[in-house]
């Protein structure tokens, strides 16, 4: 049975959850307390030597770590990784977009604003963060009112990678109000009947 290091209110680490669920896979949860540096413990070292989360444990006792290579891994061969070079291109290419244009941004702001309690000395970066992240979202907007999912009318991992921390964007100050193709993508992807929440 794969064993997954994470904490349940992190994007990244939910779309391991998310996924495993889509997939049917049974797991463990290990959870992990970042602001307690546990991933920095000696022990979780060995697992992942970059110190983050959330990290897959193999059967054989290996392990994956990065969310999005995670996703990978874990849905090939299935009906939410395209065979077809060019839709699994445009799958990887959502999966670098979340990375570096959407989760420095909305991600970090939740961060600031619900892990950390928005201190004074972060609210400047926060709020930063703002601009950037409706970006991102006025991207995703543009994609989904063409095609229902993020590439074409399929449901993905390139759909599990953005749903993560934008299903909560709201928590990090985005309001989603002016985004209805966003919305209605949000509603989709949570109708299919596998879905978990991030805090089921």
């Amino acid at each position: 049975m794969y064993k997954v290091y994470g904490d349940y209110r992190s994007g990244n680490c939910y779309k391991i959850k998310l996924m495993l669920h889509l997939l049917d896979q049974p797991y463990e949860w290990v959870p992990v307390n970042i602001l307690r540096g546990e991933t920095r413990s000696e022990e979780f070292l060995k697992k992942n030597p970059n110190g983050k989360i959330p990290v897959l444990e193999l059967e054989d006792g290996s392990c994956l770590w990065e969310s999005n290579a995670i996703l990978n891994y874990l849905a090939e061969g299935s009906e939410f990784l395209p065979s077809d070079p060019r839709l699994r291109t445009q799958v990887l290419q959502w999966q670098f977009f979340e990375q570096y244009s959407h989760e420095p941004f909305l991600a970090v702001a939740r961060y600031i604003k619900v892990y950390l309690g928005m201190p004074e000395d972060r609210r400047e970066e926060y709020e930063a963060k703002q601009l950037d992240g409706y970006h991102a979202l006025n991207v995703m907007e543009q994609q989904l009112l063409r095609t229902p999912y993020l590439v074409g009318d399929r449901y993905s991992i390139a759909d599990v990678a953005l749903y993560a921390y934008t299903h909560v964007a709201e928590e990090g100050g985005f309001d989603l109000s002016g985004y209805p193709a966003i919305r209605a993508w949000l509603q989709r992807v949570a109708s299919h009947p596998r879905h978990v929440g991030m805090f089921d």
